[in-house]
């Protein structure tokens, strides 16, 4: 069993990671860590653990765990490990945006590899240090890699996606109230979203010469959790040639699947999945991606990172059910 820490443990994230990691068969939660609730117990406040464990949230750390995750808000990884040190052997998962562009990725001379295991697993499981993907930026990566691939995004990339309340944190404003947030839609952040900068750097690492908009629309849903991403651009082939490049591309992917039917948020909604669906419409391909934002948008993803570096099966404690009904 493999010691694992959390840091920032009273979160939408931390809670969703602590649960997986509790049934997780060769983990063992050394501890969670949270200023605000040491001494309480974890389940006092993410309550779907009520019965699953009677750890407290700690005030102290263990620096000679295996491995770390890193639940804090963005901006926050970064002054953490400037004032904490860590065994040489411990691996840390940082589940913020503080590393995950490639000109922060060196810190105190740790290197942080980009965690989006469909494009670079083997770079994962010789990583140290993993800087996880956000949610948006997973689901609209998956749709576009086998595009840039093969290097055929040569037009501008048209995106809309709606996420779940809980992609804003358990911190309240105005647009997370459940009077503002119910039976309502809005945007926010038109193409300017901070996951666009994870976005332009995967496409240009397997397409370099991609030098086209992409045009991100993010939208607030009135529901829980999911992301559902439409992404579409110019794309020469016919509908089948479409189909067999992505499957290709995600036929060894654990969690990646494209379906031939048209899918909707229930299906990975509690997965660690991302279910793609593709349609040609005259010269334009549509690709409709869909995730779970804590899991394979953020938790889910951390362990799947976790079991790479470990040599663990990529599945092991990833195997969930949708909440389909």
């Amino acid at each position: 069993m493999i010691q694992a820490g959390i840091i920032g443990g009273a979160g939408y994230t931390a809670g969703e990671l602590i649960r997986l990691l509790l049934h997780h068969s060769k983990v063992n939660i050394n501890f969670v860590f949270s200023t605000s609730n040491a001494g309480n117990k974890i389940s006092s406040v993410h309550q779907d653990l009520v019965g699953d464990t009677e750890m407290i949230f700690s005030n102290s750390i263990d620096t000679t765990i295996d491995v770390l995750f890193l639940c804090l808000g963005h901006g926050n990884s970064k002054a953490f490990l400037a004032k904490h040190t860590f065994s040489e052997t411990t691996k840390i998962i940082d589940l913020s945006n503080d590393f995950r562009l490639q000109k922060d990725a060196i810190f105190k001379d740790k290197i942080f590899v980009y965690g989006l295991p469909e494009l670079q697993k083997e770079a994962i499981k010789k990583a140290h240090y993993i800087a996880n993907p956000g949610c948006f930026a997973s689901a609209i990566q998956l749709a576009l890699l086998p595009l840039a691939h093969h290097e055929l995004l040569k037009n501008d990339v048209h995106i809309n996606a709606v996420t779940g309340a809980t992609g804003a944190g358990t911190s309240l404003s105005k647009t997370t109230h459940f009077t503002w947030r119910d039976t309502n839609f809005s945007h926010y952040k038109p193409f300017t979203h901070q996951h666009l900068g994870e976005i332009h750097q995967t496409v240009q690492q397997l397409q370099t010469d991609f030098n086209s908009e992409i045009n991100f629309m993010p939208n607030r849903g009135n529901f829980s959790r999911g992301i559902f991403a439409t992404a579409y651009t110019k794309f020469e082939g016919n509908l089948e040639e479409a189909k067999k490049l992505y499957s290709d591309f995600y036929k060894d992917a654990k969690f990646t699947f494209v379906s031939d039917e048209e899918i909707h948020l229930k299906q990975v909604v509690n997965t660690n999945k991302c279910l793609l669906h593709l349609h040609k419409h005259e010269d334009k391909l549509l690709i409709t991606s869909i995730i779970d934002n804590l899991l394979k948008g953020a938790s889910g993803q951390a362990v799947q990172n976790m079991n790479l570096l470990f040599g663990f099966d990529e599945t092991e404690g990833l195997q969930l059910k949708a909440n389909f009904f």
